[in-house]
């Protein structure tokens, strides 16, 4: 399916360039009942400062007005995975959950298909179900929740079965905040570990989110060096961004740059405001904002 063309009004905004989010997770109420009740208070709550209404659930069509506002077209929802299931603090966000979303608004979203490596080959199969059979475009992987750096080869049948799939995948790179007190985890995503993927896999398209930060010089080079490695810029406003990493999106790493929320630690209206803020040149915005997604993930 063809994406619209950019210039058309959406909602109650209307920008030269309709982005693409290559991260958004499921807010409703629905998704809610599944994350931990501690984790959405502490973290989402007392740490991220999100407003408390929204921890009773943002459903799609208001999540949809909010994109529209921001002046975004498509977001990509994440079918989570965080940590082994079966434990106190972590979850499963199903794959059916996120399928329906994308079926109920297919101009609005695609499906990204999250990776537990302790799965094993059953992890594997799922992998390649949802992305034949429920047409998602990558996958997510959240290395810090299973204590497990992105170049253990636990995560290497995953990787293989990408390439064989055609379809990115797209991690967590740099260190992960404090979710709950009672279950911290360790910052195992030094951005080098891509280095050693990426030579070991050098079809497989890698995204490192969160810009890898606070090593964001360390993920700049890894994505310079290796083709199919791109940085995912979101879950910092715009507005914090290291001056080197902006250098880097307007100039000579403007084709190795994705746009994204992390929704909804970050609001739409918010991060595409002082995206326009950054002053980037318009061939650079464009494929910062959309093309470069376009091109990752075969939209």
């Amino acid at each position: 399916m063809d994406l619209h063309e950019e210039g058309i009004t959406m909602g109650e905004s209307s920008y030269d360039v309709k982005a693409i989010d290559y991260g958004a997770n499921l807010f409703t109420a629905e998704a809610n009942r599944i994350r931990p009740k501690e984790q959405l208070r502490q973290f989402y709550t007392q740490k991220i400062g999100i407003e408390s209404r929204m921890m009773e659930g943002v459903s799609i069509e208001e999540m949809i007005e909010r994109m529209d506002r921001g002046g975004f077209e498509i977001s990509l929802l994440i079918s989570t995975k965080a940590g082994p299931s079966g434990t106190p603090y972590t979850y499963h966000m199903p794959y059916q959950m996120v399928a329906d979303v994308v079926n109920k608004y297919p101009h609005r979203f695609r499906g990204l298909a999250g990776i537990d490596p302790t799965m094993g080959m059953k992890g594997v199969r799922e992998l390649e179900y949802g992305v034949k059979n429920l047409g998602f475009v990558g996958a997510h992987l959240y290395p810090h929740w299973f204590g497990l750096a992105p170049d253990h080869a636990k995560y290497y049948p995953f990787y293989a079965k990408c390439i064989e799939l055609d379809v990115p995948i797209e991690m967590q790179i740099g260190h992960c905040l404090l979710y709950t007190p009672d279950y911290p985890l360790r910052s195992v995503g030094r951005p080098i570990t891509l280095d050693t993927v990426a030579c070991d896999f050098p079809e497989l398209k890698l995204i490192g989110i969160h810009m890898g930060y606070p090593w964001t010089e360390e993920m700049i080079s890894v994505s310079y060096k290796h083709p199919n490695v791109y940085i995912g810029a979101d879950a910092y406003a715009p507005r914090h961004w290291q001056e080197s990493f902006v250098n880097y999106v307007n100039t000579w790493g403007q084709d190795k740059v994705l746009f994204g929320s992390d929704f909804p630690l970050l609001d739409f209206e918010r991060i595409r405001r002082e995206v326009e803020e950054l002053g980037l040149r318009p061939d650079a915005k464009r494929k910062f904002l959309r093309d470069n997604a376009k091109k990752v993930f075969k939209l």
